[in-house]
């Protein structure tokens, strides 16, 4: 299982999302991607997203003015 970061402090919607998406397709199933965002909206992009592809967000933290997600890579078809 590997673990890779993608920090997107500063992007604004809708890259958060769609640079998400890219990095999905580029990881294995069983591996995680972690997703650092500062845009306020991320929070209901990237869930949005995730329910999309069928893949699993395990932890979802707010600090500040920064969200982290930890996703795991559950579907091979990332759409």
């Amino acid at each position: 299982m590997t673990l890779t970061k993608l920090d997107l402090s500063g992007l604004k919607c809708p890259l958060p999302a769609l640079k998400t998406r890219k990095a999905l397709k580029g990881i294995a199933l069983g591996d995680r991607l972690e997703v650092i965002s500062t845009d306020p909206l991320a929070v209901i992009d990237i869930p949005a997203l995730i329910q999309q592809t069928g893949d699993q967000i395990e932890i979802t933290e707010r600090v500040d003015n920064r969200t982290t997600f930890l996703i795991e890579k559950r579907n091979g078809a990332s759409k």
